[in-house]
């Protein structure tokens, strides 16, 4: 991943979208006639401008957990880092997508494919959490 794909998150422009509600995954109900609310996305999203980052997914290391190749993500890196949480780590100068693990010695950057291992990582590599992702905007 490189800063080419790396791109600030701006919430200053505003694209009012209809607000439809909650869409119902069993038997349809009847659409009612009247006019939907707008709805911002920066601002649903966005929880803080100044720290957050749109990432597009590269890769199959996550597919079996929430982010698959193409994906978008929200990134804040203003969120504190915690065990569990989806994290965009740098590893010695690589950015990586994984699931941080937080022991008392090391860290475990957790893959979610089984075609890749885990990575541990000491005090021996040099390792940020660049972000935590907020929110994965899914490509169908």
């Amino acid at each position: 991943m490189n800063d080419d794909s790396i791109y600030k998150g701006v919430v200053e422009s505003e694209v009012a979208l209809p607000d439809c509600g909650y869409v119902k995954a069993g038997f349809p109900s009847p659409a009612d006639d009247m006019p939907f609310p707008t709805l911002d996305l920066n601002r649903r999203l966005v929880r803080n401008p100044a720290s957050t980052f749109y990432m597009t997914v590269s890769g199959d290391s996550m597919s079996d957990d929430v982010a698959d190749d193409g994906d978008l993500l929200v990134v804040d890196r203003s969120i504190e880092p915690t065990s569990g949480c989806l994290a965009v780590c740098v590893v010695d100068g690589e950015f990586t997508l994984k699931r941080l693990q937080i022991e008392s010695d090391h860290a475990l950057l957790l893959p979610a494919n089984s075609k890749y291992r885990p990575i541990r990582v000491t005090a021996e590599n040099n390792f940020s959490v660049w972000g935590v992702v907020r929110y994965v905007i899914k490509k169908v």
